[in-house]
């Protein structure tokens, strides 16, 4: 019974609500942690009360799972849930009731425009991939994707003309994506190198690849920024994700809507992009007591 009935949520997931692979072995994850912990109390999943996933959430803390986990694993079993109530196999979603962990409010690390020239400067072009890593950085921050959209983009989504890319989001959900100058003209610098590889069959169209003539993975993506944050001398923790709230934050303090923003990056909800709202806000007063006269006066005493 289990088994055809998770069969049946997870061909829901993929082909209603459109997950990536990705997603779905996130959701896997989580649910089999629900299954595990059933299991132990001789519960089937459409028997499952409050205080059964009370226990379990409880449990989750207890083996020191931290609470922004613990909220994508309760994330998980309760998108679970909500499948099972609606298609009848439990009567209410036992979820609805179930406390959160508190979260911190965590505002991402983001670099300024300048300290993305720094990163991109201390790049080596002499060596085979620096005009490649140079492409990287350039259009994770002028485009503001995600490191899986940046890795599986395709030159037949390119249009170097209009200065736009045609992005393929999660949820397989397609938005326009201006590309800047500058990103173009680091592409086109990459060129003479990518050229020169021996390409495998099916990997021509992807933009950005290995030596070995593959596209890159998003571990590769990593390791590589890691790497050179480090050998640009920046102590802030770098990740490609890092680049794509650069590219958020820099709009948002350049006066764009923040609706603008919602479509540019992707996001389905305003709540998700209003984020950035709090990081300009840490920036604005961190100016303030800079360069305030009250608060210079302060600070001279």
């Amino acid at each position: 019974m289990t088994k055809d009935l998770l069969k049946g949520y997870w061909r829901y997931l993929k082909l209603q609500r459109g997950m990536s692979p990705n997603t779905l072995d996130a959701y896997r994850r989580d649910v089999d942690k629900l299954l595990h912990f059933l299991d132990g109390e001789g519960k089937s999943v459409t028997e499952v009360t409050l205080t059964d996933l009370q226990q379990f959430a409880a449990g989750l803390h207890d083996i020191g799972i931290g609470p922004r986990s613990q909220a994508r694993i309760l994330s998980g079993v309760r998108s679970l849930y909500r499948y099972l109530a609606m298609d009848g196999y439990v009567e209410g979603d036992p979820t609805e009731l179930l406390e959160w962990p508190t979260l911190g409010e965590h505002l991402p690390e983001f670099l300024t425009p300048a300290e993305v020239d720094q990163l991109k400067d201390s790049i080596d072009v002499s060596k085979p991939e620096g005009h490649r890593n140079r492409a990287i950085i350039e259009v994770l921050f002028s485009c503001g994707l995600r490191v899986s959209e940046l890795v599986t983009l395709r030159w037949s989504n390119l249009y170097a003309d209009e200065r736009v890319l045609r992005i393929m989001g999660k949820g397989s959900k397609e938005r326009m994506v201006p590309i800047s100058e500058m990103a173009l003209h680091e592409l086109e610098n990459y060129l003479p190198w990518r050229n020169s590889l021996k390409i495998k069959p099916g990997e021509e169209d992807f933009i950005f690849l290995n030596r070995r003539g593959a596209h890159l993975t998003r571990t590769m993506i990593l390791i590589m920024l890691k790497q050179q944050a480090e050998e640009a001398g920046l102590k802030k923790t770098i990740s490609p994700h890092t680049l794509r709230h650069s590219f958020a934050t820099a709009l948002l303090e350049g006066g764009a809507d923040l609706r603008v923003i919602q479509a540019l990056l992707g996001h389905e909800s305003i709540a998700t992009t209003e984020i950035y709202t709090h990081i300009s806000m840490q920036t604005l007063r961190e100016e303030i007591l800079l360069h305030h006269p009250r608060n210079i006066k302060a600070h001279s005493k």
